[in-house]
């Protein structure tokens, strides 16, 4: 995994805006209609292409293919797993519906709650679970390796959702216990890890339900949360058996939500237990109001010496456009702590994390990513090594 030994580099999370035209097509064909299957695979491939040149042309310096393929960072992997069957008893309902926050700002999140989410099928384990996915992974490595060609990048990752994420959306009605269902999910979501890093790029496991879980729960104490976060990290590790740490980095964030989130965990309390995965770089939410502050609980870590922090320096929870001096400043407490080889300018998390999503105009994402970048050329300057 590069460093930014010459300068700070630049990455983000993963999800970026998908074309408008793209987009419609997923949607016709996630609901099981007739497409022009070539047509579809032509405009995904043209649209990997596109995304990558947007973001070397941005400056980017650790690109990814923008999940351009995929419905959302998490569903895709509905079509890349055998043993489940459509959860027709799922109750469509918002995530956060009974959560801490709407709990406590009803009024607000009231007309908040036919999340963009439940568009989404759910998923029910019915047998023995199996990577079945190959043939559409190969198609997304083969789509991006060939839109790296000629392009000037220090590296590129590909994301892939986490087995605690997956455990989520897709009830178990099959194995006997948790540890029993994580552990099926980890051996099966470990072909499809394997097979990114073996294709010479960086895994990305993206979590977001790792710390989520806390503020879904209220009816669970701090430690009920700690138990089950610290069972995840260990399925977590047991799918990354045999993948060399420092190909992997691991995102964890708090999700799609534009609200007061006073009930976010706090990194303090789990940071411990994150620092048990086997991984070489951590991106994570220090962009935004509610988790800006964290660089300390970071620092007070006891994390691997080697490790890579990739913080947010830009934020997907609003839609100001962070200042470059601000971005800037945000990257050297990193810097002071962990020294410019270490840090790496990221985002909180992904801008489109569910195609269509429209939270954040198009427009807005790309002048927030050139913050980023401006902003790491900035600190370059000012934390350039003595």
């Amino acid at each position: 995994m590069h460093r930014s030994a010459d300068r700070v580099l630049t990455t983000h999370v993963g999800s970026l805006p998908r074309p408008a035209d793209l987009h419609a097509m997923s949607v016709v064909r996630s609901k099981g209609e007739t497409i022009d299957e070539a047509a579809y695979a032509t405009r995904v491939r043209q649209a990997v292409a596109d995304i990558v040149k947007k973001q070397v042309a941005l400056g980017i310096d650790i690109v990814d293919d923008g999940e351009m393929s995929k419905p959302s960072f998490i569903t895709y992997m509905n079509d890349r797993l055998a043993g489940f069957e459509p959860d027709t008893a799922y109750e469509n309902r918002s995530p956060w519906a009974g959560s801490r926050e709407a709990l406590d700002f009803h009024d607000y999140y009231k007309p908040q709650l036919a999340n963009v989410h439940t568009r989404h099928a759910h998923f029910t384990c019915t047998g023995p679970v199996t990577y079945r996915g190959a043939s559409q992974l190969k198609t997304d490595l083969d789509n991006l390796r060939a839109a790296l060609a000629g392009m000037n990048v220090t590296e590129a990752f590909v994301p892939s959702t986490s087995v605690s994420s997956i455990e989520d959306w897709n009830r178990n009605q099959y194995y006997n216990s948790d540890e029993d269902y994580l552990g099926a999910l980890a051996d099966a979501i470990n072909v499809e890890y394997r097979a990114i890093v073996e294709a010479g790029f960086l895994l990305q496991v993206d979590d977001p339900h790792l710390v989520t879980y806390y503020v879904c729960h209220p009816d669970k104490t701090m430690e009920d949360c700690r138990k089950w976060i610290a069972l995840r990290v260990e399925a977590i590790n047991r799918a990354l058996r045999g993948i060399p740490r420092d190909r992997v980095r691991f995102h964890t964030c708090y999700g799609i939500n534009f609200g007061p989130r006073v009930h976010d965990i706090e990194v303090k309390y789990i940071v411990d237990i994150l620092g048990r995965l086997n991984v070489g770089a951590f991106s994570f939410e220090a962009a935004n109001p509610r988790h800006e502050h964290e660089w300390t609980s970071w620092r007070d870590a006891k994390l691997p010496d080697d490790v890579i922090m990739i913080p947010g320096v830009v934020t997907q929870s609003n839609v100001m456009v962070e200042h470059p001096e601000l971005v800037a400043q945000r990257l050297g407490r990193w810097i002071d702590v962990f020294g410019r080889e270490r840090v790496i300018a990221g985002t909180d998390c992904g801008f489109a994390s569910f195609a269509g999503n429209d939270e954040i105009h198009e427009s807005i994402v790309w002048a927030k990513l050139q913050a980023l970048v401006d902003g790491a050329r900035i600190a370059s300057k000012e934390y350039a090594p003595a």
